[in-house]
């Protein structure tokens, strides 16, 4: 009878821990997922810029977030309404695997002065995270002190031109560009192949 209580006992025990386990385990997966934040301006972002690096990331396994001065809904140059999920200040390096600064006629405005994104931007890099920037949006990268002496390209924008050689970095021109862990590109027209090369970085580094 004592054998058969312990046996019992400890068979309850045994099953208690390997529940505790697979909850833990489960939690520690859920932490781990590799999240990708997509910033883009609250006005005028240019939609593809986003939607193809959102879409190429989201089908190679990683979470995506756009994040924004403000949550809400935020409609592109081209009509394409979303909704922001979180505002670029509350938003933490150290829960990213990478970040992409979306274009368009927003981004000057909205992105280049960011401190809040700046501040991310300089994080990031530094914890040996891929950052990317399309279109008009490389100047924010500049701003954010990651590009001294990278190879980069930009919109053909003589004042983004001009942003970018005055924080250091090497204006080469071209559609894509990669200079370690930073990607740029001329625009639209580019974002499949800023898209790829990101997912590169971002595989590399998992």
């Amino acid at each position: 009878m004592n054998k058969v209580i312990f046996f019992l006992t400890f068979f309850t025990i045994s099953n208690l821990i390997y529940a505790e386990n697979i909850e833990n385990n489960a939690k520690e997966i859920k932490m781990s997922r590799q999240k990708v934040a997509l910033v883009i301006a609250p006005e005028n972002f240019r939609d593809e810029e986003l939607m193809v690096p959102m879409t190429t990331l989201n089908k190679a396994g990683f979470d995506t977030m756009i994040a924004s001065s403000n949550t809400g809904s935020a409609k592109g140059m081209l009509g394409k309404v979303v909704i922001v999920q979180e505002t670029i200040e509350k938003l933490s390096a150290d829960d990213l695997a990478g970040l992409i600064v979306v274009g368009g006629s927003g981004s000057p405005k909205h992105l280049w002065d960011n401190k809040s994104l700046l501040d991310l931007i300089s994080k990031i890099y530094k914890q040996g995270k891929p950052v990317g920037a399309i279109c008009i949006s490389p100047p924010v990268l500049g701003r954010a002190g990651i590009l001294k002496n990278k190879k980069v390209t930009v919109w053909k924008d003589e004042g983004a031109i001009a942003d970018l050689k005055k924080n250091g970095a090497e204006y080469i021109g071209g559609e894509c560009v990669v200079d370690g862990l930073i990607v740029t590109a001329d625009g639209p027209t580019s974002a499949e192949r800023f898209a790829g090369e990101m997912l590169k970085l971002l595989t590399s580094i998992r």
